[in-house]
């Protein structure tokens, strides 16, 4: 059904467009001459379309006459003059936009040199804009605009300096640099900033580089910059105006755009003359706390390339010494993503509320000596993170026991885990750590639908590693995707627990599976051990049969599914994994089979029950015939006894 609705689908799709190319072809067999042309107030005008150009464009799909609407495709050769294509049919909030934009106004006044929608995407070789060869890329933008607002053109000689220079001053720029000789197609050109179609003056309300909006077009690309300025702008601004709040303008001219110098203000040499001493200190809550801070071992830091005051953001020259009481350091200035997921995380949550043992960033990344991930040396080193949670999370050691007394053991049972012992043992880098499963900062209960531990997350979670074993859960019965059904559904930590990993081919864990599986299959479970394959399960054979040699470990299906394990076309090859000589014979032995189901199996039920009654009549019949000739044997006995004696 499904291959004859696609056979439908694209027979249709197939005349139509064989139609629309045939009434286009039309069009093509005047217009591909490249001498038609039209006398319009004493100019010639080409009326020649180049055919292969157009069916590379975006309209290679369209009706040549769905743009140009007044054209009747029955009357050819059509009128010579005709309207105006509007483009508003497709395009009307873009159309709307440049109608009330500067362009558009000056177009409707009907001057000759003000762009219209052809001047800069073309006619009929219009291509997306994620093309490379487009008018409007973003690498393209800044020479389109050029046309106009470059020194030297028509327009530069009617609009103001400020203007004309515009795009001048933009190749100097630090946006200019990253676009013109990095690349940097992320970089902001002139649509980044006046829009593409509503460009508007920056007096109108409306306007994208109104005073009052220009933050908010800036921040498209520099998110939270406003915080960060509040932080890093020695207060001068604001000792002027109080009341008044710089806009990014006031200090990044438009188009001028450069790099900020600052370290010529506060260079580290200022910083270092009071804390290179070892002795200096300030008391908090009564104890001493050290001000000391090793230069050496900063440059060798991620942060060589910083400055203090990049960090220590509250330092100004009005105080004495510049860093008195300039507070803590705010990470998020630079590490915005990981701030956010740490302030909704346990760890967090638990620091916000005052808990002294909870974890804040210098805690696992240090202060001043702070490693990348990558190095060998860093407590973030995929090798040392188990230690670096150890700290907390150690047997013994309080700290977790404060947030979660659960929690307090969990390194000690990863340590003897398969992914520890891949870990410290085997030196397998790859193998998974704390953060792979519990995140690097985001950490949360695993009863926190966010947290990817979360029952829901798990199997996405072990993905990153352990992808084609998730590819094929995802496909089986165990499978939120595959089971419509309001029972729990086993994922991942279920049958391989969440720090207490083993490996699967040794004896423990095949002796585990059997419980795994009969924590939702009781029943079936049950039926398991009455068979052979069960009984010797219990006097622990370790290769006997276990669930998943049958069904299957992660791509369990049902029987009716031919990919099963168990289905008609696999049982054979199922079997003879174990029975080298099995055929389709010896599969229809009925594995789960009992006596106990009477609509499943009514032969093997009355079959049990005919030979119980049988057995239990038979012993019945002699039992009562044994009991009755008792009494006659003894007193037989009694008599040849006195028989003898006399």
């Amino acid at each position: 059904m499904n291959k004859l609705k696609f056979s439908l689908a694209f027979f249709v799709l197939s005349i139509l467009t064989f139609a629309q190319s045939e009434e286009n072809q039309l069009c093509f067999d005047c217009h591909s001459d490249n001498t038609l042309t039209v006398e319009r107030n004493g100019k010639k005008i080409s009326l020649f379309v180049n055919e292969k150009p157009f069916n590379n464009s975006v309209h290679s799909k369209i009706k040549c006459i769905d743009c140009h609407a007044d054209i009747n495709p029955d009357d050819i050769p059509h009128p010579e003059i005709l309207k105006k294509v509007n483009c508003a049919k497709c395009h009307e909030t873009a159309v709307m936009h440049y109608d009330r934009s500067l362009h558009g106004d000056a177009h409707r006044k009907g001057k000759f040199l003000a762009p219209s929608c052809e001047s800069c995407h073309g006619k009929h070789d219009i291509l997306a804009s994620k093309n490379s060869r487009s008018k409007t890329y973003v690498m393209n933008i800044p020479t389109l605009c050029g046309k106009c607002h470059k020194e030297g053109t028509p327009v530069s000689k009617l609009v103001s300096v400020r203007e004309h220079q515009a795009l001048d001053d933009y190749s100097e720029s630090i946006h200019g640099e990253g676009l013109f000789k990095r690349g940097l197609i992320v970089t902001a050109v002139c649509t980044s900033c006046h829009t593409s179609h509503d460009i508007l003056p920056h007096e109108n309300p409306l306007s994208s580089i109104n005073k009052n909006n220009i933050a908010t077009t800036c921040t498209q690309c520099h998110r939270k910059i406003e915080e960060v300025h509040t932080k890093v702008i020695s207060g001068r601004l604001w000792e002027k105006e109080p009341h008044k709040v710089p806009n990014c303008i006031d200090c990044h001219q438009p188009h001028k755009i450069r790099r900020v110098f600052y370290t010529e203000s506060y260079p580290d040499d200022l910083c270092m003359k009071c804390h290179s001493q070892e002795n200096l200190y300030k008391i908090v809550d009564g104890k001493k706390k050290s001000l000391f801070v090793n230069y050496d071992q900063f440059k060798t830091s991620v942060h060589t390339d910083n400055a203090c005051f990049k960090c220590h953001t509250n330092v100004n020259f009005s105080k004495k010494p510049v860093c008195l009481n300039s507070g803590k350091v705010d990470c998020s200035m630079c590490h915005s993503a990981a701030t956010e997921d740490y302030q909704i995380s346990i760890h967090g949550t638990e620091h916000n509320k005052g808990n002294e043992h909870a974890p804040y960033c210098t805690d696992c990344h240090e202060t001043h000596n702070m490693k990348s991930k990558v190095q060998k040396n860093s407590p973030t080193f995929a090798r040392n993170v188990p230690e670096l949670c150890a700290k907390c999370h150690r047997t013994g050691m309080n700290i977790a026991a404060s947030i979660d007394a659960s929690k307090k053991g969990i390194v000690s049972e990863y340590v003897e885990s398969i992914h520890g012992k891949g870990l410290l043992q085997s030196g397998l880098m790859v193998t998974a750590t704390c953060v792979d499963c519990h995140s690097s900062h985001r950490e949360l209960p695993r009863k926190d639908p966010r947290s990817t531990v979360f029952s829901a997350n798990i199997a996405t979670t072990c993905a990153q590693c352990h992808l084609g074993i998730y590819e094929e859960f995802r496909n089986s019965i165990h499978s939120p995707e595959i089971s419509d059904t309001d029972k729990k559904l086993p994922v991942c930590n279920d049958c391989h627990f969440s720090h207490e990993i083993g490996r699967t081919d040794q004896g423990d864990f095949r002796k585990q599976i059997l419980n795994q599986c009969g924590n939702c299959h009781e029943e079936v479970t049950t039926t398991y051990f009455d068979t052979f394959h069960g009984k010797v399960s219990k006097l622990g054979a370790q290769g006997a049969a276990k669930c998943s040699d049958c069904h299957g470990s992660h791509m369990i299906l049902p029987t009716s599914n031919p990919e099963s394990k168990l289905s008609r076309a696999n049982i054979v090859e199922t079997c003879k994994s174990c029975h080298p000589n099995s055929n389709k014979k010896f599969v229809g032995y009925l594995t789960h089979a009992t006596h106990h189901n009477r609509e499943k199996y009514p032969y093997l039920f009355y079959t049990f029950w005919f030979m119980t009654i049988l057995l239990s009549v038979t012993f019945l019949f002699f039992g009562t015939h044994t009991l009755l000739w008792l009494p006659r044997a003894l007193r037989e006995k009694r008599l040849k006894k006195q028989k003898h004696s006399k």
